[in-house]
């Protein structure tokens, strides 16, 4: 293997482990489907980073229909008149273990309503940007950046 890949490699694996790590920390794991779906491939001198669709929208947020979050003014998603589908909130309410309560009464309401409140919620205001993956992402390359170009001019030399 050329010093150019074991570099690429290590700085893949730096990124892999510090998404995770950012999921794990800012409490965003409740099933761990994005956690373990996090990937990389390494193919002709190139690296591709794989996961879950929805790992995107997390990562760089999704503008409101309503109103925006700060951190995700520059997200190039938006919610306009669709909402995200309240069935995906229902495992995630009973993971997390929240129960709604009625503002009258004081009651609690049925997960059915409880997740489809939710959902309109995020349509109305979107989902803040976590740059669980960016941050990494960008210092890896801050980290390894060196490396690489060393090991670039070693296997060039080597030839």
């Amino acid at each position: 293997m050329s010093e150019f890949k074991k570099a690429l490699e290590r700085y893949a694996k730096y990124v892999i482990q510090q998404s995770r790590s950012n999921l794990t920390k800012g409490k965003i794991n409740a099933s761990k489907k994005l956690y373990n779906s996090l990937s990389y491939k390494i193919n002709k001198n190139k690296v591709t980073f794989e996961s879950e669709k929805y790992g995107e929208f997390l990562d760089k947020g999704v503008r409101g229909s309503k109103h925006d979050y700060a951190e995700s003014q520059s997200s190039p998603f938006k919610f306009t008149t669709k909402q995200p589908p309240s069935s995906v909130f229902d495992k995630w309410i009973k993971t997390r273990g929240i129960k709604g309560r009625d503002k009258k009464t004081g009651r609690f309401i049925k997960n059915k309503t409880l997740s489809f409140l939710i959902a309109r919620s995020i349509k109305n205001k979107g989902i803040r940007a976590t740059m669980f993956f960016t941050k990494p992402f960008e210092a890896g390359v801050d980290k390894y950046s060196d490396e690489m170009i060393q090991g670039i001019l070693q296997d060039n030399l080597e030839l």
